[in-house]
C-alpha cells in the first residue's frame, strides 16, 4: 500500500493533521514541541484510494541531545520508505531556518513531496511566502478546522503510484492484536523492536519515552499480528500533567483492544504495586495474557523463585503463562511465540454445549453445591455464549445460593477438561425461567 509521510519542524500540526485525515485521534496533539517522537501509522483512503499515513517527530538540527537525534533518525526512516512527502508548515510563522534544514533534506531524498501550509484559515497566514522553498505550489490547510484538507487529500491521490492489488480497510479479523504493556522502563520498546526486526520505536534509559501507542503488523508463518507498544502506566500522583494522562488514556485504550496482552516485568526489581495495578486493569479487561519476566538473565541462581513470588503477588492472573526472557541478548525470546498463538487459541475457542454439560454435571456429582439456609444450588443446564474471552452461562434454580469458591471449583473443571490456557473464563449463573426449561 503506498505510504505518505507527514514531515517538518516541532510544532506546526502534523498530529493534528494526521488525526483530521485519517479520521482518527491516534496522535496525541499538545501545543509544545517533541510530543511525537516514533512513527504512528494509520490506513486511510480518499475517493476509494487506500494509502497509510504516517506521523513523525519534529525534524531539527541538534548534534547534543541524543533522544532529538534519535527522533530525527525515525523520521529519516519514513522519508526512506514513503511514497509521496506532505511537508507540513506553519503559515502563521512564515519560512523558518528550519523550515528551509527540512526542505534541503527533502530535495535530497527525491521524493515527490507536496507542502501543507498549516494554520491558513488565519487572516495573517502568508500561504505565498512558502513558494521560497522550491517545493512547488503550497496548498492551504487548516488541519483544526478541516479547511483545504479535501484539496489536499486530492493532490496526495493524485500523485500516488499506480495502485497493485492493495488490500483496503483496516486489519482483517484474522490478525491477533498484541499490546505490550508494563511501567516505564522495563523493556516494552525493546521487545517491540524485536519482534518487528526494526528500530520501530526510540529505546532511551529514559523512562516515559514512548509517548503514543506504536503499533507493528508482522507476519509470522502466515499469521498475522498487530503488536501496540504501550507507553509505560506510572502511579496515579504522576500523571497529573495533560500529556501524562493522555499517554495513559492511550495505553490503557490498547489494552481494551488487544486480543493477548504481553505484561511485561522486571525481574531484578520484583513485583511493584504499580505492576499489580497494571495487572489489575489487565485482568478487568479480561483479555488474554503473558506474563514476561524481563532481565531473568541477570538474576543469580535459578529464576524459580522469581517465579513463584510473581505468582503469589499476581494471584488474580493464574492462568497466565510465565516466561522469563532477556530482550538485551534474545534469551528465551522465540518461546513468547507459541506462548502468544496459545492464549490466543484459548481466548477465541468455543466448546460445544453437550461436552460442556458433560463437565459440568461430572463436577456437580463428584462435588455437590454446598446448601445455604436449608437450600442447595441446582445446575440444570450449560452452554458458552460468547469468545473472547469464553462466557460461560450456568442456568440454575437460585443464583444467590451460589458462592464465589464454588464457581471457582467449576471453573478449575473446565479449565482441567478443555484447557482455555492463557486466557479467563467468564462464569455467570441466571435464573432457569420458563422459556429456558422448555
Amino acid at each position: 500500500m503506498a505510504v505518505v509521510a507527514l514531515v517538518g519542524r516541532p510544532n506546526v500540526g502534523k498530529s493534528a493533521l494526521f488525526n483530521r485525515i485519517t479520521q482518527t485521534r491516534r496522535a496525541i496533539v499538545e501545543d509544545f514541541e517533541g510530543v511525537t517522537r516514533d512513527r504512528l501509522y494509520e490506513v486511510t483512503d480518499w475517493n476509494g484510494r487506500p494509502f497509510t499515513v504516517v506521523d513523525t517527530g519534529g525534524i531539527w538540527e541538534d548534534e547534543t541531545e541524543s533522544l532529538l537525534t534519535m527522533t530525527r533518525d525515525q523520521t529519516e526512516l519514513a522519508i526512506h520508505e514513503a511514497d509521496l512527502i506532505v511537508l507540513v508548515v506553519d503559515g502563521l510563522a512564515g519560512v523558518t531556518s528550519a523550515d528551509d534544514d527540512v526542505a534541503r533534506l527533502l530535495r535530497r531524498s527525491r521524493k515527490p513531496v507536496l507542502v501543507a501550509v498549516n494554520k491558513a484559515e488565519s487572516k495573517h497566514a502568508d500561504v505565498a511566502d512558502f513558494y521560497r522553498l522550491g517545493l512547488g505550489e503550497p496548498l492551504p490547510v487548516s488541519a483544526i478546522h478541516g479547511e483545504g484538507i479535501g484539496d489536499l487529500l486530492d493532490e496526495i491521490v493524485s500523485r500516488l503510484p499506480v495502485e497493485a492489488d492493495e488490500v483496503t480497510g483496516d486489519h482483517d479479523d484474522s490478525t491477533i492484536r498484541v499490546a505490550i504493556a508494563g511501567r516505564p522502563n522495563v523493556g516494552k520498546s525493546s521487545l517491540l523492536n524485536w519482534f518487528s526486526g526494526e528500530e520501530r520505536t526510540l529505546v532511551t534509559p529514559i523512562a516515559g519515552t514512548t509517548r503514543d501507542v506504536v503499533d507493528s503488523l508482522i507476519e509470522r508463518e502466515g499469521q498475522k499480528y498487530l503488536f501496540l507498544d504501550t507507553a509505560g502506566l506510572r502511579r496515579p500522583n504522576r500523571i497529573e500533567e495533560k500529556l501524562e494522562a493522555k499517554t495513559v488514556q492511550r495505553s490503557l485504550e490498547a489494552i481494551r483492544n488487544a486480543d493477548v496482552v504481553l505484561m511485561v516485568l522486571n525481574a531484578q526489581e520484583g513485583i511493584s504495586a504499580q505492576d499489580q495495578r497494571i495487572a489489575g486493569q489487565v485482568e478487568s479487561q479480561k483479555k488474554a495474557t503473558v506474563i514476561l519476566l524481563n532481565k531473568a538473565d541477570l538474576v543469580k541462581g535459578t529464576t524459580l523463585p522469581v517465579q513463584e513470588r510473581v505468582r503469589e503477588e499476581l494471584k488474580f492472573l493464574p492462568y497466565a503463562s510465565l516466561v522469563p526472557i532477556s530482550v538485551q541478548t534474545g534469551w528465551h525470546l522465540d518461546e513468547i511465540w507459541p506462548e502468544i498463538d496459545k492464549a490466543y487459541a484459548s481466548y477465541v475457542q468455543r466448546v460445544p454445549t453437550h461436552k460442556i454439560n458433560q463437565v459440568v454435571d461430572a463436577a456437580v456429582h463428584l462435588n455437590p453445591p454446598p446448601s445455604h439456609k436449608g437450600r442447595q444450588l441446582k445446575v440444570y443446564y450449560a452452554t458458552q455464549v460468547a469468545a473472547k474471552p469464553p462466557h460461560i452461562v450456568l442456568f440454575v434454580n437460585d443464583p444467590e445460593l451460589s458462592h464465589f469458591s464454588y464457581e471457582r471449583y467449576l471453573e478449575h473443571r473446565l479449565r482441567e477438561a478443555f484447557g482455555f490456557a492463557g486466557t479467563p473464563i467468564r462464569i455467570s449463573l441466571r435464573a432457569r425461567t420458563r422459556t429456558a426449561r422448555e
